[in-house]
């Protein structure tokens, strides 16, 4: 058996890529025709050595199979796209099962698919796999299987979860030259201070001379890191270690994400992005059939910043006591007004879901002109902070020699 990699496309004209072991090329282009797709290309991407399946291998299946988010994307469209075909859910899930890459995700569909022959639904079967498919996920399925339009809602879905990844992408790209620049100056900082500093220390160790302050810290730093490195490394996994747990906890969490949303230059698109999930959220359970309690309490635990889900406890409550959605809204002082303001239209018009739907559209161009703009900053930001870096260091290391020079007796 060997894996090919495959582009094709669905019956809406869209590329779809993926993966799927068979033993002959011409048996995969058969596969995707019974999947709606039109096969573009097909490539081998590694063959099974002497009968033994890598993927089987713990360590493999830990590092290398992990189910991302995009997976499951790719599987909720490609299921959505199978179901508008007529599929019976089963062959659907028989067939997404020889087409996924992820091992562990491979198992996880067999799994669903024997718990809905045992007589469960597919939300049933979903909800016994919450790390890949949460409350938003399983709540929308279900209330498509009780509207009878589960093919409507997994393509819902599909679209929340691409904008998502979307979102991530672009947020991603803004910070991979600031993130590739930092890493750069952590790697040349400790270079000189291991390689490089000795040396110099070992020539002030032989002056009798008073050494300017900076080149003191410099040596003591670069001590530390020649002969403390257990220290050092120690300290670092300690901080980790600490800021997990106290991102684990509720109040911790709730600090952490406050901080978040006041950080200079990026708390602002911090606000932004959890307003985009939380309108995107809401207006896809409400538009799919989710009961509007229902629906803010999975915003609420879906929302992915403590701050906008303790400002969603007050909304849920008052809700519950039969009272409106923006009025709750406006007294949490979380929700911009632009926010209330169309929630409060989408309630006197009965087209929340709608407004919330302009809302989340709304901050979406934002954000995205938001992150154009960060990346055009913090190019030029970094690279100050990298020469700077690297200029104090220099300084540092030669303002001996320049006052040892200064004071030579001249002839």
């Amino acid at each position: 058996m060997s894996l090919f990699a495959y582009e094709a496309l669905d019956s809406g004209g869209r590329l779809v890529k993926g993966s799927i072991e068979s033993s002959r090329e011409d048996v995969i282009a058969d596969k995707l025709r019974d999947m709606g797709f039109y096969p573009l290309k097909i490539s081998e991407i590694r063959a099974r050595i002497t009968g033994t399946d890598l993927g089987s291998l713990p360590v493999i299946r830990r590092f290398f199979h992990r189910i991302k988010f995009d997976h499951v994307c790719a599987f909720t469209r490609q299921l959505a796209t199978l179901l508008n075909a007529g599929l019976p859910i089963l062959r659907c899930l028989e067939i997404l099962k020889d087409e996924v890459e992820s091992v562990l995700f491979r198992e996880k569909i067999a799994g669903m698919a024997r718990d809905i022959e045992g007589g469960a639904s597919l939300s049933e079967a979903l909800a016994k796999h919450p790390a890949q498919f949460d409350g938003l996920y399983t709540n929308m399925v279900r209330a498509g299987e009780i509207g009878g339009v589960l093919e409507t809602v997994l393509n819902k879905i599909a679209l929340f979860m691409e904008k998502r990844v979307a979102l991530r992408s672009k947020v991603k790209s803004a910070m991979a030259y600031p993130l590739t620049v930092l890493t750069a100056a952590i790697v040349i900082v400790t270079f000189i201070l291991v390689k490089i500093m000795p040396s110099f220390v070992d020539i002030y160790a032989q002056l009798d001379a008073e050494l300017p302050a900076l080149t003191r810290w410099l040596m003591r730093a670069s001590d530390v890191m020649v002969h403390r490195t257990v220290y050092v490394v120690a300290a670092i996994a300690a901080l980790v270690f600490l800021y997990k747990q106290i991102a684990k906890s509720k109040t911790g969490r709730f600090v952490l994400d406050s901080i978040k949303l006041r950080l200079p230059l990026v708390g602002d698109l911090f606000r932004k992005m959890a307003i985009v999930r939380f309108a995107g959220t809401l207006s896809t359970l409400i538009s799919s059939g989710v009961p509007i309690l229902q629906a803010l309490d999975i915003t609420r635990e879906t929302s992915g910043n403590a701050v906008i889900a303790r400002g969603m406890d007050g909304v849920y409550e008052a809700v519950k006591e039969g009272e409106s959605i923006h009025e709750p809204l406006r007294a949490a002082k979380v929700f911009p007004a632009l926010v209330v303001h169309m929630v409060a239209v989408g309630e006197e018009t009965g087209a929340i879901d709608q407004m919330l739907t302009k809302v989340e559209e709304a901050y979406q161009r934002d954000v995205d002109h938001k992150v154009e703009a960060l990346s055009s900053i913090l190019e030029p930001i970094m690279i100050v902070i990298l020469g700077g870096l690297i200029g104090v260091i220099v300084v540092a290391l030669y303002l001996p020699l320049f006052d040892m020079w200064q004071h030579m007796p001249r002839s």
